[in-house]
């Protein structure tokens, strides 16, 4: 058994053996790790202030790869084997701030401040990513997850262009060797099993240690980037005894992309990593993908996680039953693969075993199917779904061959529209199969009113989805203002 986490801070190695399995890291750098800068805000994630940047190995050539996320709803022992860099870390040894820092400061980009450290790790992050300024989109795109109260964002936006102006800050750059050194001695080889506080952090590094953890710990619960689960510590207050990590299990972040066109995904991939192979998949993917959650919930969270938590309004489900994907999974007794739409049951029930683990969601070739994906929300960036639709066609001569209508927000889990899909098989896809297809849709879904969307607004916005879907598939509605229409 394993008695201490080992990790990176800054450059100093760090070891840690009494911290409670569930504390946070957030908990952590503000109490014994003494790191103030980083801040508390909201303690779900959502507005950035606690914003922290790990490093891992990249490639075998001796980089890091540097990723920005929420230290609020992420684990301690989950640093094991990684760098984690704060705020205090950013200074230069002279006293110097780094670009990101200074040009906050040039630009006026902070009032009150109190959510200035995590802007500043969010614009670190892209600054060691990118030599040169990104557009507006990519910029927007990653500050999503950092909220300001204060300033508005323009002063932010003119800091993160105006920070590649300043003399290029090399000192991580030069590092990285120094610290790819230093995390791979911090690998291990065997999965880190830690216990303190009565509660016991396991963390399988292969399949074969992931099917055992699990066999020996069936009530265990599965984590994967902390995005749900850190939330039901710090909102719901769950006292979570064992937890089973999937994140150093090296083989369930592979990506295959296939010479056919098929994808699959590692139940452990980041969506962040998820996000590139299915925007290449199809483009509507792409506008899904960016607007999932925020840059540092992508960069934690993971499709495997999405999939299994099964919410109503899980963005990646309806895009993924549309598409018939099929998800794998895997215990000490074998593995199973079987539809993504017969794994979902009941409302948060789903037909993983307590001993099993979602190891692959296997995506099929677009081949020549008709698709597109859309979501309604009331903040276009980082929110949740008030509807969800995606919409596949095989179409032969004109003809519905096959039709996958999917949606969530529309039922107790992400379900597809069985009637609307039987009202337009067989038939030319016009004006005439639409109507059928939305008088079939109405009886297909009985959606409930919540703080999101009242039933009333769920069914018509189902209906003007499909709609609206009929009318780019005809090419009734011109490319160009589709393209206005989705990155307004």
């Amino acid at each position: 058994m394993t008695t201490s986490i080992r990790f990176l801070l800054g450059e100093e190695p760090m070891e840690i053996s009494s911290a409670d399995p569930t504390m946070t890291v957030l908990q952590w750098l503000r109490g014994p790790g003494g790191r103030c800068g980083t801040k508390e805000g909201c303690a779900e994630g959502d507005c950035g202030a606690c914003t922290v940047v790990l490093g891992e190995p990249g490639q075998e050539d001796g980089t890091v790869a540097y990723r920005a996320v929420n230290a609020c709803i992420q684990f301690v022992p989950t640093l094991d084997g990684k760098q984690l860099l704060t705020v205090e870390d950013l200074r230069a040894p002279s006293g110097a701030l780094h670009p990101a820092q200074q040009a906050m400061v040039d630009k006026h980009g902070s009032q009150c401040g109190f959510c200035t450290p995590g802007f500043v790790m969010s614009l670190f992050e892209m600054y060691e990513k990118a030599d040169a300024a990104p557009e507006n989109p990519a910029i927007e795109d990653q500050l999503t997850g950092n909220l300001c109260r204060c300033t508005g964002y323009r002063p932010i936006m003119d800091a993160a262009r105006a920070m590649y102006a300043l003399p290029r800050e090399t000192r991580f750059a030069a590092a990285q060797g120094r610290v790819a050194s230093a995390l791979k001695e911090l690998k291990r080889t065997t999965g880190l099993d830690y216990t303190a506080g009565g509660r016991q952090f396991v963390a399988p590094v292969t399949l074969e240690e992931m099917d055992g953890a699990l066999a020996a710990h069936p009530g265990a619960t599965l984590l994967g980037g902390g995005t749900d689960v850190g939330l039901w510590v710090t909102k719901q207050h769950r006292d979570l005894k064992t937890l089973v990590y999937t994140g150093a299990c090296a083989p369930l972040h592979a990506i295959t992309t296939h010479s056919d066109g098929s994808l699959s995904i590692g139940g452990g991939a980041s969506l962040a990593r998820a996000a590139e192979v299915l925007g290449a998949y199809h483009p509507s993917l792409a506008i899904l993908m960016r607007r999932f959650a925020s840059s540092q919930i992508r960069n934690a969270g993971t499709l495997g996680g999405n999939v299994a938590n099964g919410s109503p309004i899980g963005d990646s489900m309806p895009a993924l039953l549309a598409l018939g994907a099929t998800v794998t999974l895997r215990s000490a007794r074998g593995s199973r693969t079987l539809p993504l739409a017969a794994f979902y049951h009941d409302y948060m029930k789903n037909d993983r075993a307590p001993d099993e683990y979602v190891a692959a969601i296997d995506v099929p070739p677009l081949g020549g199917r008709v698709f597109a994906t859309y979501k309604l929300s009331k903040r276009f960036d980082q929110d949740i779904s008030a509807v969800c639709a995606a919409f596949a066609l095989t179409l032969e001569e004109g003809v519905v061959k096959e039709a996958r209508l999917a949606f969530g927000g529309m039922a107790g889990i992400p379900k597809r529209a069985a009637g609307a899909e039987a009202a337009l098989k067989g038939r030319v896809f016009d004006a005439d199969a639409l109507k059928a297809a939305l008088a079939a849709l109405a009886e297909d879904f009985s959606p409930l009113s919540d703080m999101r969307a009242s039933a009333a607004y769920r069914a018509l916005a189902a209906a003007n989805l499909l709609r609206r879907f009929q009318l780019e598939a005809s090419g009734s509605v011109p490319a160009a203002e589709l393209e206005v229409y989705d990155y307004a």
